[in-house]
């Protein structure tokens, strides 16, 4: 039976990558492959090793190299020692063309480990509960010291974002990375569409405190004590669009995950009560200020733009797959344009 992942839309795709084999595991004697995981974007999958079960993620060298996974590892092992209920980072091995990374397994239930990209909560409880752990998940981050990781593929950053002239840091990413390269329009649909909202969010991009952030933070990153309405977050993993970004950057990627149903573009809605009940959540731990109270709503509409550009290099530049390359730029440039009607606004 053919292993099928999760793809850009709600129905089952056919994966990026093959999956996982006990064979390719030679650094893990005796390795049993367990259950497969959805996700599209790596091979990864639940091995049963030495008497425990571990996860294991096979990255391309082309999407992860060696120096990128140990920023991640450091900041994990970071948040770690700060009491975060994060995995640990047991081995890195390169194996040809391939990464491996073997990580503990996180307490709790995995229970959106079936859910899509954009997923909502599955109720109130869980969204102020994810706030909350997102809140202290910012407070343990907010002294560690790692740089930036660079723009590559499938990367969160603020490379565009917070540059004095986004369009000209545009222009250098179109130009070292061959996959940008092939959109002829991006310029000018940047332009018109994302650059208004990137200068309405530049002031407080710029002069929010720089810290590391989690980069992808949704329910199914997440991990729980139950499924019930009670549910405390029990586990934090995949960090590997975590990066230094802002606590506030960080925040809004919270929102944008979740609490708008892209996939019903252009029609997307937001559900507004539940992004309350998160902010509650994160509040209630991490008051945030007035002044990024009044920032969040301006930077919400562009914290996508990197990772949307790291999309479309990672479908056009490495798997050379230009029907995905052009859902991700749709969703660049559809993001943006959603934000600035009217029910964006």
């Amino acid at each position: 039976m053919t292993h099928l992942v999760h793809g850009m839309g709600r129905e089952p795709a056919e994966p990026d990558w093959p999956p996982l084999t006990a064979a390719e595991l030679g650094f893990l004697p005796g390795a049993e492959i367990g259950w497969h995981s959805p996700r599209p974007m790596s091979a990864a999958a639940l091995v049963r090793w030495d008497g425990r079960t571990v996860f294991v993620k096979r990255h391309h060298r082309r999407v992860r190299n060696g120096a990128q996974l140990a920023a991640e590892h450091a900041f994990g092992t970071y948040l770690r020692e700060r009491g975060q209920p994060v995995p640990q980072a047991m081995r890195l091995e390169r194996r040809g063309e391939y990464w491996y990374e073997v990580f503990s397994v996180v307490a709790g239930l995995d229970v959106y480990r079936d859910a899509v990209s954009w997923s909502p909560y599955l109720n109130r409880g869980h969204a102020a509960a994810a706030g909350a752990a997102l809140a202290r998940l910012h407070l343990a981050a907010a002294g560690f010291g790692g740089a930036e990781r660079p723009f590559g593929p499938l990367m969160t950053s603020t490379a565009v974002v917070v540059a004095s002239d986004p369009a000209v840091a545009l222009t250098r990413l179109a130009a070292a990375w061959p996959g940008l390269a092939r959109y002829r329009s991006l310029a000018a649909d940047f332009e018109r569409h994302v650059l208004p909202l990137i200068w309405g969010a530049a002031p407080a991009l710029r002069y929010a405190s720089s810290q590391w952030g989690h980069g992808d933070w949704h329910p199914s990153n997440l991990s729980w004590t139950s499924a019930g309405p009670d549910a405390q977050v029990a586990g934090v993993f995949d960090l590997g669009l975590a990066n230094r970004t802002s606590a506030l950057h960080d925040l809004a990627i919270a929102v944008e995950r979740s609490m708008v149903s892209w996939l019903d573009m252009p029609h997307a809605v937001v559900d507004e009560a539940m992004t309350g009940v998160l902010l509650d959540g994160y509040q209630s731990v991490r008051p945030l200020t007035d002044a990024e109270r009044a920032a969040l709503w301006l930077v919400l509409p562009v914290v996508h733009v990197e990772y949307a550009l790291s999309e479309i290099e990672y479908f056009a530049g490495v798997l050379d797959c230009a029907v995905n390359a052009d859902l991700a730029y749709d969703y660049l440039i559809g993001h943006a344009r959603w934000f600035a009607a009217r029910c964006g606004r």
